[in-house]
């Protein structure tokens, strides 16, 4: 096939034109949902194992039930006083007011907490496409849009982040990223494009620091195009400053307690983000607006160097902590038995050792897609859309490849390219009567939705023999259903010893407390069970003693059960997958042979 050149002029949009880009999106969101109805919003009593959407709506039901605004500890996870999360109350926010709003419609907080459960990714799924759908019409004309809301559509819905239940932060994170590209795209034409994107990046970092290397990407590139066209881009990149540094210092003090303001988080937001937002908001605005500092093209590459220089002065000598790897401070027993185990948290290096499968899915539409700009570069054609979509495209590549769950981003993003490749093979389609082109489009078609791929790699697998075994256990037995904690809800509340895995939906559940969950900040709980799962029945003993626990919980089916057993054979886990209860321990009655095993803790022993 020859290559296309993707790269369309950007066309002049009629205004009812966008407004049927809110109509195609509207209608792929309602089939989304629809799919999910179809299925019984599987995903509400299922959460597969996704521990941070439970978690989720656990701090929302804290936030209701009167815990502080400022407060993050989760007091039912870790030793005695729970422990600090690090997420961000701009998510519980929303999620709590859709709780509200229905729990006053009908009467039903249960009603309310589903509905909020189903409404929120859909809207969140709605907004992602909109933004998608109107940077393709900025990348490469109306041709684009269609099909940016099917493709974008389906990779979304693969992507698995806006499913019913996901509450998780993920979601507004990637609608973020989204909406600024598509405000940054328009900036040029738009007067507050530039401003709202500001904003937009700014609050991708306060919900999480995941999108840091976007955010920096992003800024970056505005600061470059400033160097490269200070007439047409000053105004852009100085709005944009404004923008970030006035929402950031905005987030700072309305989601952090004043108490805390001197203390340096480098997994949350905090004043090593805000002091960083600040300076390179505010100094970008400066720059783009003093005539001094942008009268020529060596004053613009001087200046920005010596914001760079003192950016990097600040961090190194006042949050020099923050220049280590997210999880060098890792108890090096987490990071073997937890977060090497973490199945988004792998590189593509051990992704193709061990899950071919997985690389087809997460990476073959985002590869494409950096081929083809690529291409559209090596003819010469160079704009600034292609800057902004081309960069971030490439840093989400190379996050996915050094841990897959950036793939979730790289596969929204890579809808933006693939789309105007679709759209030019459609207006050469249209232009030639014979049947080359046609096949072509339909060929362009198919190779861009990313879920094809997905069932061809699958398909392939399984006829070449190369598919992993799965036990049956993993699947049928794991406990990620909610009907698999319903005779521990009924039982009265009290600390439950449990896998880390089980955490969360323990916590959403019932009314129980556990020591262990999927979070780098929870060292203690997270350690204290490793070790009383990997030791003696006596050292179990001891620490359930001590630490007034009044039930144990296995569940012989999750993965980690099994990877516990495997690391200590010997140990008191292991023993109990056996069938070996120690006398202090007694099964509760009706939980002998289901998916979770319950033991009382018998106190006389």
């Amino acid at each position: 096939m020859t290559p296309v050149d993707i790269m369309i002029p950007v066309e002049a949009t009629p205004l009812p034109s966008r407004r049927n880009d809110l109509a195609l999106v509207l209608v792929a969101t309602l089939v989304m949902v629809v799919v999910s109805a179809l299925s019984g919003f599987r995903d509400l009593t299922d959460a597969g194992g996704d521990n941070d959407n439970l978690l989720r709506l656990v701090e929302v039901r804290d936030m209701l039930a009167g815990q502080g605004w400022f407060d993050l500890h989760q007091y039912r996870m870790g030793l005695e006083g729970g422990f600090v999360m690090h997420w961000s109350r701009l998510v519980d926010a929303p999620l709590a007011v859709i709780v509200l709003a229905a729990s006053a419609l009908t009467g039903s907080v249960a009603m309310a907490e589903t509905i909020a459960e189903v409404l929120w990714p859909a809207l969140l799924f709605y907004l992602a496409l909109l933004f998608t759908a109107r940077a393709a019409r900025s990348f490469a004309g109306a041709a684009a849009v269609l099909p940016a809301v099917v493709i974008g559509a389906a990779a979304l819905h693969f992507i698995g982040i806006f499913s019913p239940g996901s509450l998780d932060h993920h979601n507004v994170q990637l609608t973020l990223t989204m909406a600024c590209l598509s405000l940054l795209l328009d900036a040029p034409v738009q007067r507050w494009a530039a401003l709202l994107a500001g904003l937009c990046a700014a609050l991708m970092l306060a919900v999480g620091m995941e999108t840091a290397p976007y955010v920096g990407t992003i800024g970056a590139c505005i600061a470059l195009l400033f160097v490269a066209d200070p007439g047409g881009e000053g105004r852009i990149a100085r709005d944009f400053g404004l923008g970030f540094a006035g929402v950031s210092a905005l987030v700072f003090v309305t989601t952090i307690a004043p108490s805390a303001w001197g203390q340096p988080q480098c997994d949350a937001f905090s004043t090593v983000q805000f002091v960083v937002a600040a300076l390179a908001g505010c100094g970008l605005a400066a720059l783009a607006s003093l005539d001094m500092a942008k009268a020529t093209l060596g004053r613009r590459l001087v200046a920005l160097g010596l914001l760079a220089v003192a950016m990097g002065a600040v961090v190194v000598s006042l949050f020099p902590q923050c220049l280590a790897a997210p999880y060098a401070n890792l108890d090096p027993r987490l990071r073997e038995l937890w977060l090497d185990n973490i199945e988004e948290a792998q590189s593509l290096y051990k992704l193709v050792i061990y899950n071919r499968v997985a690389v087809v899915e997460r990476f073959a539409t985002p590869l494409l897609a950096i081929m083809l700009m690529a291409l559209g570069l090596g003819r010469g054609g160079s704009r600034r859309q292609d800057s902004l979509v081309g960069a971030l495209l490439v840093v989400a590549f190379l996050v996915s490849a050094w841990q897959v769950r950036g793939s979730t981003f790289s596969i929204a993003l890579a809808v933006i390219p693939l789309c105007a490749w679709i759209a030019k093979w459609r207006l050469r389609a249209e232009a030639s009567p014979s049947r080359g082109p046609a096949l072509k489009l339909a060929a362009a078609w198919l190779v861009s939705v990313n879920a094809l791929w997905a069932c061809a790699a699958v398909a392939a697998s399984t006829a070449f023999g190369t598919a992993a075994a799965v036990d049956g256990a993993s699947v049928n037995g794991n406990c990620q259903g909610k009907t698999s904690f319903v005779a521990l809800s009924q039982l009265p509340d009290t600390t439950v010893l449990a896998i880390s895995n089980l955490g969360s939906p323990i916590l959403a559940y019932s009314g129980h407390r556990v020591f262990a969950g999927p979070y780098h900040r929870n060292v203690a709980g997270n350690l204290l069970a490793l070790d009383t799962f990997l030791g003696s029945d006596a050292d179990a003993r001891s620490v359930v003693e001590s630490h007034h626990v009044g039930l144990v919980a296995l569940c012989r089916g999750n993965p980690e059960t099994r990877l516990l057993v495997g690391r200590a054979p010997n140990g008191f886990l292991a023993g109990l997958t056996r069938g070996n209860v120690p006398d202090w321990l007694e099964p509760v009655a009706g939980t002998v042979g289901a998916e979770l095993e319950l033991y009382r803790v018998k106190l006389g022993g």
